[in-house]
């Protein structure tokens, strides 16, 4: 706890900024007491909790350095979900420029490659094995070019994402869900391509927008053999 502390520094003026924009969103009542800090994050994430009378605000030191906007916009974005207000549109359109820009999206990958936890290259889980589905897939789809990241399954269960693919860490992580029996391995293959076809296009940001699927990764992911059969019993596979 005390190491964590030391790594944690108050934002200047950090009170005044979420008091000015808790009155600028309409909320009703008193503000909280605000204690807002810069916070060693692995990314652009903020976070507040409110406990009792105090409001605690996490924002991610990448911010240490962003112009005082774009602090501000950062505060509306938390505290009008915290709330449930509309933030200004211009705030979020400050916020939206600043996380897109170059530079910013340059040194959170920087910040990912020191500060992410990488995960064990362990591609066998208790039922499909990665690794010599991923050696199939890059020689029938990619003529053996693509470099072959970490690869293994999620520690937990996810709810909502079949696969990720991480390219500051180099590592293509599936949701354990899919190591079941019940589960063919076409889909398996499928899933794994897919994030595949991610280290192949890597994400685009461009006019303050993120390009996940371009078209031409559309297309290419319905080469996929199976494409239709795995998309087919993957809108009926339940996600806990």
């Amino acid at each position: 706890m005390k190491r964590a502390a030391s790594r944690t520094r108050l934002v200047p003026g950090g009170e005044r900024i979420f008091q000015r924009i808790y009155t600028r969103l309409g909320c009703e009542g008193r503000p909280p007491h605000f204690v807002v800090e810069y916070h060693p994050y692995a990314g652009l994430t903020h976070t507040i909790r409110l406990r009792q009378d105090t409001a605690h605000v996490r924002l991610s030191d990448v911010l240490r350095r962003a112009p005082r906007d774009v602090v501000e916009a950062a505060a509306a974005l938390l505290l009008a979900r915290l709330y449930r207000k509309r933030p200004p549109r211009g705030l979020v359109e400050t916020y939206r420029q600043f996380s897109f820009a170059r530079a910013t999206r340059r040194q959170l990958l920087l910040l990912r490659q020191t500060r992410a936890r990488r995960m064990a290259h362990a591609p066998a889980g208790a039922h499909h094995d990665l690794a010599p589905l991923f050696e199939l897939l890059n020689q029938r789809y990619f003529e053996g070019a693509l470099a072959r990241p970490r690869l293994g399954w999620s520690a937990r269960a996810w709810r909502s994402q079949l696969g990720c693919f991480d390219p500051a860490l180099c590592q293509i992580v599936l949701n354990r869900q899919l190591d079941r029996p019940s589960v063919p391995e076409y889909v398996v293959a499928y899933v794994l391509y897919h994030e595949m076809l991610h280290q192949k296009h890597p994400i685009r940001f461009a006019r303050c927008r993120r390009e996940s699927h371009s078209p031409e990764f559309r297309r290419e992911e319905k080469h996929f053999v199976d494409y239709h059969r795995a998309m087919k019993f993957l809108k009926r596979f339940p996600l806990l």
